[in-house]
């Protein structure tokens, strides 16, 4: 998503190590492109850790793209929030997300298409772009946001397990559209966390709280 700034920090780096080491093998037999989910709660890191296991990945010869759930949004952020502030139902993985197309860019990837045309939202002009992803070349794509987990096309699936209030220091510096702290997004963050708490279960590798990784 335009104007997202992501910081990789040591913690990021260290989790991303650990299962970047443990997949390499898998990567280099399985014969074709690689795909990964990285999914959390808001703020959680998934972002920061879908860059650093491609950058882990990248010193071993393994080039890698990410793709943002944020990109796959309906509608771009100011207006989502509009939708959700007037209708309580717009919420949820298969209501305000096309994660429908973003699986089929992951099919797409799993198949050896070179190409695909995705959307790219610009968080400033609150609006939705299109932009052509060159796949050529790239080894592994890397899906990360709240509801990756749901993804069929996924070879390994990473979750992390940092509730709201663990990310509450994260998400006071990144601090969109002055979110934190608004009752309304405190209330949408419960209710993803509800939505999300069992996804834990689907996934390879779990990051725990203080970004330890358990390989389940």
């Amino acid at each position: 998503m335009k104007g997202d700034v992501v910081v990789i920090e040591e913690e990021h780096r260290r989790a991303a190590a650990s299962i970047a080491h443990a997949v390499i093998g898998e990567i280099e037999e399985r014969g074709r492109r690689t795909t990964i989910a990285v999914a959390g709660e808001s703020g959680s890191g998934k972002s920061e850790t879908g860059a650093a296991i491609a950058k882990v990945l990248a010193e071993y010869d393994f080039d890698s793209v990410v793709l943002g759930q944020d990109d796959y949004f309906v509608l771009p952020p100011k207006s989502n929030d509009a939708k959700r502030r007037a209708n309580d139902a717009w919420i949820g993985p298969h209501v305000e997300v096309r994660l429908d197309l973003l699986d089929d860019h992951l099919a797409a990837a799993q198949c050896g298409d070179d190409q695909i045309v995705k959307p790219l939202i610009d968080y400033d002009a609150d609006s939705v772009e299109q932009q052509v992803l060159d796949l050529d070349g790239i080894h592994v794509v890397i899906a990360e946001g709240t509801y990756t987990t749901l993804l069929r096309h996924v070879d390994h699936r990473v979750f992390i397990a940092r509730s709201r209030l663990d990310t509450l220091e994260h998400r006071q510096k990144r601090n969109r559209g002055n979110e934190v702290g608004d009752p309304f997004i405190e209330e949408i963050l419960e209710l993803e966390h509800k939505i999300i708490a069992g996804h834990r279960n689907l996934a390879d590798f779990v990051i725990t709280r203080d970004y330890d990784v358990i390989a389940r």
